[in-house]
């Protein structure tokens, strides 16, 4: 019987096939939605329902239970299966970051679920891997022995043994790095999920404080890192912690840490033409120019300035406005870093391009480059510039993320790309065997690792598609992340909103409502219950505020859902009727009435509980349960 698990990437990629002639210009929010799907493919753990790359499985599941800690869940790295604690954090911020400063843009794709449920698997991991104050797990896997096999995560025979940093054995940019992304992500949840925001912030201070306290490089710790991602130093986390505890808390004690270490440290020292996982210089001094260019530097404007001096020097570098000291770019207009994966320097620069852009319409600021004054505007052809570089728009007419256009890179250096689905091929692939049978084979991949931004091109444009040729075709997690918070720009601007074939529509997590400051008075408490199919959930209605408006009265109505029964329950979907005012909480379906559990809460697990709320005047909805399971 042929195979009928057919991934969702591989049915819309043959669907835009089918659809004839190429489109006039790119469809972002396709590309967008696929780079998010990348992360899916990335995932390490227990799969959730309802994942969209279905040649993949449960992986990884014994991570960290030989140390005695939780290590499952996480991203591997790029085509292998190792994880990689620093480029695995920096990757989670930078999704963050995309959250953060694209955020109606995002949402306006219906895609703010979907981002922030990637953002999440990386935090909820990080969250366990920080099992004390000054302990933090930093990597699962050998490199070695990993990259000794080519066989699928499902499949895994290599090495799983777990490397941590503590007092005695320090990693200042690894505990940095983490803290950004654990601070980046509590902006990002805030507005949605205030205690997980909450949470987040207790684990991005006190990793914050052991990165600074306890210094050292995470690689010296943890050896075996060496080999495949290298520190060059910690004192660009240090500073990047600590600017993005200062953007979620709004304490001064992390403005003055940047500024007091400004030159220390290297933030006004170094001027830097690149950006990525190993890098922050730019991404701390475009960061903190926002704190500048919207007045409230205060007594550090003088060294915010030098800030943002440096910020100015990477950005015009990017234009090639910078007096000859520009990055260097291929022929076909490319920005050219380095040899091996130079792409995601590419995304990492054209994502700090498209931030300043903002900052600077925002302030209704110029850019100041030696080679005269630039618009805002200016940054944003360039970001499209890459962006479109990327989708296809280059010598090769190939598009560089996969399962993107007509054209991509079909032998993809990816385990679980070039191997049958264990849904396909039920047997075990062992070690060696991967390698004879899968890695040297000259038909395409047989899965799609839709939205993985491959290495891409060499300085003059040219890009050969091997699967042994790893430097141009290996996808990373850190070149994809900053392509969301890019895609949902470049839609907004200059993409169809009409969004056709290829796209796939995600419901959009709604903000909370806030709390009226009225005293609400002594709330009202009505409790219901109903049951299926042995599952019970209970409701519990209370009155939270009152207020009176204009001689009406309005009341905000708050609701505890929670699952008494001892079974998980999926796919809860409830009809509100009598609803005359606006609702936080719950996402709305096709179906009149209808409601349904946020994306990243689709599942309510024994005695645990969702809230939502809404406020009218008049008497309380009825709400009542459609379906479950």
């Amino acid at each position: 019987m042929k195979n009928l698990n057919i991934s969702l990437c591989m049915l819309l990629v043959a669907l835009v096939r089918l659809g004839g002639s190429a489109p006039s210009g790119f469809n972002y929010g396709d590309a967008l939605d696929k780079s998010l799907m990348f992360f899916e493919a990335q995932r390490s753990g227990k799969l959730p329902l309802p994942q969209r790359v279905k040649w993949r499985g449960d992986s990884g599941l014994q991570d960290g239970f030989q140390q005695g800690v939780d290590l499952v869940g996480g991203y591997y790295d790029a085509g292998d299966h190792v994880k990689f604690g620093l480029p695995m954090a920096y990757s989670v911020t930078m999704l963050a970051w995309g959250a953060i400063e694209f955020n109606k843009e995002i949402a306006d794709l219906n895609q703010m679920g979907q981002a922030l449920w990637a953002i999440k698997w990386g935090t909820d991991y990080f969250i366990k891997a920080h099992t004390q104050p000054n302990v933090l797990w930093g990597q699962v896997g050998d490199g070695v022995s990993d990259h000794y096999c080519w066989e699928r995560a499902e499949d895994m025979t290599t090495s799983r043994g777990a490397y941590k940093i503590d007092e005695q054995h320090p990693g200042s940019d690894l505990a940095g790095e983490t803290a950004a992304a654990l601070a980046a992500a509590a902006i990002a949840f805030r507005p949605y999920n205030s205690s997980y925001s909450n949470l987040l912030l207790v684990h991005a201070k006190q990793l914050f404080t052991f990165a600074d306290r306890f210094r050292g490089l995470y690689d010296d710790s943890i050896s075996s890192a060496q080999q495949f991602y290298t520190s060059s130093g910690y004192s660009d986390e240090l500073l990047w912690a600590a600017t993005w505890l200062h953007q979620a808390t709004g304490d001064e004690y992390y403005i003055k840490y940047v500024v007091d270490n400004a030159m220390y440290m290297g933030g006004t020292g170094w001027a830097v033409k690149e950006f990525s996982w190993d890098n922050k210089y730019a991404g701390v001094q475009i960061l903190l120019s926002k704190v500048l260019l919207e007045g409230k530097a205060g007594a550090y404007a003088a060294t915010l300035k030098q800030y943002q001096a440096k910020a100015e020097y990477f950005t015009c570098a990017c234009l090639q406005k910078n007096d000859g000291y520009n990055v260097q770019k291929t022929p076909g207009g490319l920005l050219y870093v380095r040899d091996w994966n130079n792409m995601q320097y590419v995304s990492s620069a054209a994502f700090l391009l498209a931030v300043y852009s903002n900052y600077l319409s925002a302030t209704k600021s110029q850019l100041n480059c030696p080679d005269g004054q630039t618009q805002p505007q200016e940054l944003l052809n360039f970001v499209k510039s890459q962006a479109d570089y990327i989708l296809g728009k280059n010598p090769a007419d190939v598009s560089y993320l996969v399962g993107y256009g007509a054209k991509y890179p079909l032998h993809v250096h990816h385990r679980g790309a070039s191997i049958a689905s264990i849904f396909a091929l039920h047997y075990e692939v062992g070690c060696t065997q991967g390698f004879e049978t899968w890695y040297n084979r000259a038909e395409p991949n047989p899965n799609v690792i839709c939205g993985g931004l491959v290495g891409g091109p060499d300085k003059n444009d040219d890009f050969s598609d091997e699967r042994s040729n790893y430097e141009q075709t290996e996808p990373t997690i850190s070149g994809s992340a900053p392509l969301v918070g890019i895609f949902a720009k470049l839609q907004s601007l200059y993409g169809n909103h009409n969004i056709g074939e290829g796209y796939n529509h995600n419901e959009s997590p709604v903000p909370q409502q806030k709390t009226p400051s009225t005293n609400p008075g002594k709330a009202t408490v009505s409790k219901t219950s109903s049951e299926s199919e042995g599952a019970a959930v209970e409701f519990l209605h209370s009155i939270s505020s009152s207020w009176t408006v204009g001689g009406a009265t309005y009341y905000r109505h708050r609701v505890i859902i929670k699952n008494t029964s001892s079974k998980p329950i999926s796919d809860l979907k409830l009809v509100i009727k009598d609803l005359s005012g606006s609702l936080w909480g719950l996402s709305p379906t096709e179906e009149k009435d209808t409601y349904e559990l946020p994306q990243w809460h689709k599942v309510l697990n024994p005695g645990s509980e969702s809230i939502f709320v809404y406020v009218q005047g008049g008497p309380q909805a009825k709400v009542s349960i459609k379906s479950l399971h």
